[in-house]
């Protein structure tokens, strides 16, 4: 059975040890090996990593990887086939980073941690379209604290983003459990409510695929890191709703702390 920010105990052994932002999306810090250099372009391959490499519409990590040399700025991240490289600002020839070095990976975790509140936000609404609409996702996209997210609505009432927006709000009240699954990928196909999105884009071959319960309202395949609770997230405030062809309405929201949004409710009373 999974448990709050992490899966259940027959999450895949190879991905656990590598992959640690799969597993617990709260480590800040790890400590890792090199193994693989890439100085023509300037990056490093380790043996772990807590560095999301972006996907799922979530920007990869940003940090520092630190050695008894130096520090190394990590500026991208990316996953290319089973590999994740970390991009980082300077490989200087004269710094001894080498397959075997021994390094301490350490997350910009303000940044990371908005990006989780936010990512676990557009699951809310994807969460409250879905009870309310039965209506998947088309598209989306965050950045720290602001997202929108697509949907194939036929049309869209003038206060379906004041609707929205109390919704989520409600929900984040509610404070949710949230937790991290995998499930064998037979077993998901055989639920399209897992697959929210209109089309199955996630590659035959993963297997299994990691999920993402917020539970009692929204569970669906994701790769990307979310808070504990839903109450964790703050506030949500819709900053705009607009179509982008037949089809095809967007809904964007930012996310604020708790107090800002209390904060202004009291201002528009």
């Amino acid at each position: 059975m999974a448990v709050p920010g992490r899966p259940s105990h027959w999450a895949p052994p190879d991905l656990a040890a590598t992959e640690l932002f799969a597993v617990d999306a709260y480590t800040t810090e790890f400590a890792a090996q090199v193994v693989e250099v890439d100085r023509e372009g300037v990056r490093i391959r380790l043996d772990r990593t807590a560095f999301y490499p972006g996907g799922g519409g979530q920007p990869h990590d940003l940090g520092t990887i630190q050695s008894s040399e130096g520090t190394l700025f990590v500026t991208s991240v990316r996953r290319e086939g089973g590999a994740i490289w970390h991009t980082v600002g300077d490989l200087d020839l004269d710094l001894d980073i080498s397959e075997g070095t021994e390094v301490q990976g350490v997350l910009d975790w303000t940044r990371r941690h908005q990006l989780m509140r936010t990512h676990t936000a557009l699951h809310i609404l994807c969460g409250v379209i879905w009870a309310d609409h039965g209506i998947p996702v088309t598209g989306g996209n965050m950045e720290p604290l602001k997202g929108r997210l697509d949907f194939p609505f036929p049309s869209m009432s003038a206060d379906l983003g004041a609707q929205v927006e109390k919704r989520i709000n409600e929900e984040i009240a509610k404070a949710h459990e949230i937790l991290v699954d995998f499930v064998p990928r037979s077993l998901a196909d055989a639920d399209p409510a897992l697959i929210r999105t209109s089309a199955n884009l996630i590659p035959q071959a993963i297997d299994p695929l990691r999920i993402i319960d917020i539970v009692g309202l929204d569970k669906q395949a994701d790769g990307g890191t979310h808070v504990l609770s839903t109450a964790e997230v703050g506030a949500v405030r819709v900053t705009g709703t607009e179509s982008k062809g037949k089809d095809n309405k967007r809904i964007r929201l930012e996310v604020l702390d708790p107090q800002a949004h209390d904060t202004e409710r009291s201002e528009d009373a």
